[in-house]
């Protein structure tokens, strides 16, 4: 849909294009389905590759941690003030968390939409939130500690009956690019227990970081 309407033809016209293009090795399609640049134009730009499909790295890591901890896990990133949940794969005990893609919510209530928040400066922090918060004081309080443990917990703010813990996904340079988290039921996971599964949280998210 967006190149027919680049091209400004019809949609039948601009997926043609698209297959001849990836025929001749000037596109390709990721797991998702997205059109990157293929082979040829790469040896065009002297061989450099593409910068990697986060969800396509990161997908693997998430199904190998749901097994581990047997809980769901999630990929998101910062949208605005909101948080986008890109990938998910859910945990295999019966009673579990299910998982969110495609979902937006605030980041101030999910786990990880607050290890990216607690990455930013306060000025572009609070304005954000040009109308403020119930508790901003707290929020900022609360990312403090984030900072400090290098986790976010959150303990049903996003949903009732859900606990979750997350942490930031850092690229190579050292920049935040992403979010993941394991949520489970509250019942079956206290705080305490998220402690626990952040450190396999964090071992996850430098897995990650390292193939990007």
């Amino acid at each position: 849909m967006d190149v027919a309407d680049q091209l400004g033809v019809a949609r039948s016209t601009a997926h043609r294009v698209l297959a001849m293009l990836v025929f001749h090795g000037f596109a390709e399609q990721d797991r998702h389905k997205v059109y990157r640049p293929g082979p040829v134009l790469r040896e065009i730009r002297g061989g450099q590759a593409p910068p990697p499909d986060l969800i396509t790295v990161a997908h693997p890591h998430l199904r190998r941690l749901a097994e581990d901890v047997r809980e769901t896990t999630h990929l998101m990133v910062l949208e605005g003030n909101a948080a986008r949940f890109l990938d998910g794969v859910e945990g295999p005990q019966a009673l579990r968390v299910s998982f969110r893609t495609g979902s937006l919510l605030p980041a101030h209530v999910t786990s990880g939409g607050k290890a990216l928040l607690a990455e930013l400066p306060a000025e572009q922090l609070h304005a954000l939130y040009p109308k403020g918060l119930p508790d901003l004081d707290r929020l900022d309080r609360e990312l403090a500690a984030v900072r400090r443990l290098g986790y976010a917990c959150n303990l049903q703010e996003s949903e009732r009956g859900v606990n979750a813990v997350g942490t930031c996904v850092r690229d190579r340079a050292g920049r935040a690019v992403a979010a993941i988290a394991v949520a489970a039921p509250s019942l079956r996971c206290p705080r305490a227990r998220l402690v626990e599964l952040a450190a396999s949280l964090r071992a996850t998210a430098e897995e990650i970081g390292r193939s990007l």
